[in-house]
């Protein structure tokens, strides 16, 4: 009878059951909260403040989304944030590119340290950074452009990109390179004409993550840009809230409003961004 338990115990753990509610728990976990935040956005204050609580609102309404435009530039915000996150992630894959290649690909001496370096900065908090890099901005004369965040964004996310890219490099045969050589490419061609295309999905990967981690990021944009017109989303999010109100439907509203460009772009590219993600942990 033991036997027989034991034997169904470990059919359980290993078994679909066990799967479907470990993919159950994440799914809630990762869609309660953006539902709950779209549904919040529907409902007008009353229904918000209702008890007991509603889930679903009853009479939705886009009306929290119109305030949410009309009483603070939100395209303005919505706006910053995407350039800035487009051009820091353009140039965070442009020099995680170079810097992967030069790792995976040349006989560097101190090869292992410098992969260490690069663990080890990434570790560092963000706050311990802050003054730093301000002080490094003003002395730039930066502050106040999107070139101070667009920098620093880029310097923030380099050590995941390369570490990822690096696996990926690792994995393309230098035949494919060498063969590219002889047909005339350079060193360079061979890297952005053979060798980046090969790796796409890792490309991908690594330019979600950096877009991502620019158009979420809030400490570094509230202290580097005192400029309205420069404002980032989530700078911009925390001024629809006053001394002692917080209108939590439009607030919602407008974070709706800066989830939906990151959706559609993780939709739009999720078999790359799988399979990047996939193969990099087999590689890793």
């Amino acid at each position: 009878m033991s036997t027989t338990t034991a034997t169904g115990s470990a059919s359980f753990l290993s078994g679909k059951p066990l799967r479907f509610i470990a993919a159950g728990i994440l799914l809630v976990n990762g869609m309660f909260p953006a539902l709950w935040i779209l549904f919040t956005s529907l409902k007008t204050e009353a229904e918000l403040t209702a008890k007991p609580i509603t889930w679903i609102p009853h009479a939705p309404t886009v009306q929290n989304y119109v305030q949410a435009f009309s009483d603070q530039p939100l395209h303005i915000f919505l706006f910053n944030s995407f350039m800035v996150a487009l051009l820091s992630t353009a140039l965070t894959l442009f020099v995680a590119v170079l810097a992967a290649y030069a790792l995976a690909r040349l006989n560097l001496t101190y090869r292992g340290l410098i992969l260490s370096l690069i663990i080890a900065v990434s570790t560092f908090p963000l706050v311990t950074l802050l003054v730093p890099l301000f002080e490094i901005m003003r002395a730039l004369n930066l502050l106040n452009s999107w070139t101070a965040l667009i920098l620093p964004y880029t310097v923030l996310s380099l050590p995941v990109c390369t570490l990822m890219l690096v696996s990926f490099f690792e994995g393309i045969p230098r035949d494919l390179e060498n063969a590219a050589m002889i047909d005339g490419c350079t060193r360079m061609g061979a890297l952005f004409k053979v060798v980046v295309p090969l790796c796409a999905p890792g490309v991908f990967t690594a330019g979600i993550l950096a877009f991502v981690n620019a158009w979420d990021e809030f400490l570094l944009a509230l202290s580097f840009n005192s400029n309205p017109s420069l404002r980032t989303l989530p700078v911009g999010i925390q001024l629809y809230q006053g001394e002692f109100a917080f209108p939590w439907p439009v607030i919602s509203a407008a974070l709706v409003a800066g989830i939906v460009p990151v959706a559609i772009l993780i939709v739009i590219f999720q078999e790359r961004v799988v399979s990047g993600l996939t193969a990099g942990g087999i590689k890793g």
